[in-house]
């Protein structure tokens, strides 16, 4: 496992312009999200909540990734098997910029997968119904690979794992209102930065050795020199 783990939200995103729910303006405006992204819409309100999640897909698909997605990407590069870069996001941009092992922990908004038989597959920026009717193996429906509200979600039990044997946590561009950064500074953390745009009132920043407020791709320098320095000595 590695001893250094990069730690991102929406923050991070926010600057290749990609929204999400907790803004007031884009795709997420006409929408309400017990009605799109809740445990068991899909039962009920399967055709809106495809074309919703067709239309993020269509728009993530010009969107780049920024100077923070970047560094990161080429810092873990140099340390492959010391640094381990987990998101909360669904989109691509850690891929755009090259990275092909992140862990996303709420799924990954360009696969659609199967509940009944598994079957998962990637496809791009398409809307389902141009490449799938059903499932290819069970012709059961297909729905987006994203954790919805009220859903398990799977991929924690690999964050935890990696924890394990963490020793520099670097957390950006999350609120911590749907998971708490703070839970993972236990005495095995070493150093630890938390770098977001602002306070946030679910976050405790007196446990961080180090905070940066303000833009990921303004403090992503700092943060990359620091993780170059832990890793060194």
């Amino acid at each position: 496992m590695a001893k250094v783990i990069i730690f991102s939200g929406a923050g991070i995103s926010a600057e290749s312009g990609i929204s999400t729910f907790r803004d007031s303006d884009g795709l997420w405006e006409n929408y309400k999200i017990e009605e799109i992204c809740s445990a068991g819409c899909l039962d009920w309100n399967y055709d809106a909540t495809i074309e919703f999640y067709d239309k993020r897909r269509e728009d993530i698909a010009d969107k780049l990734p920024n100077k923070a997605h970047t560094e990161v990407c080429k810092l873990q590069k140099m340390f492959p098997k010391e640094i381990k870069i987990i998101t909360q996001n669904v989109d691509d941009m850690f891929e755009k910029a090259g990275c092909n092992d992140t862990l996303h922990l709420h799924g990954f908004l360009r696969e659609v997968r199967c509940e009944a038989c598994g079957f998962l597959d990637d496809i791009g920026y398409e809307k389902l119904s141009n490449v799938y009717d059903a499932c290819p193996r069970c012709h059961h429906n297909l729905r987006p690979n994203v954790v919805f509200f009220g859903e398990a979600a799977p991929k924690y039990a690999d964050l935890y794992k990696e924890l394990q044997d963490c020793e520099m946590l670097v957390v950006i561009g999350t609120s911590g209102n749907v998971i708490n950064t703070d839970m993972f500074l236990n005495s095995q953390i070493r150093y630890s930065i938390l770098n977001n745009l602002e306070p946030s009132p679910a976050i405790n920043d007196t446990l961080y050795k180090k905070v940066l407020y303000k833009k990921a791709t303004e403090a992503i320098d700092e943060i990359v020199s620091d993780v170059k320095r832990f890793l060194d000595t």
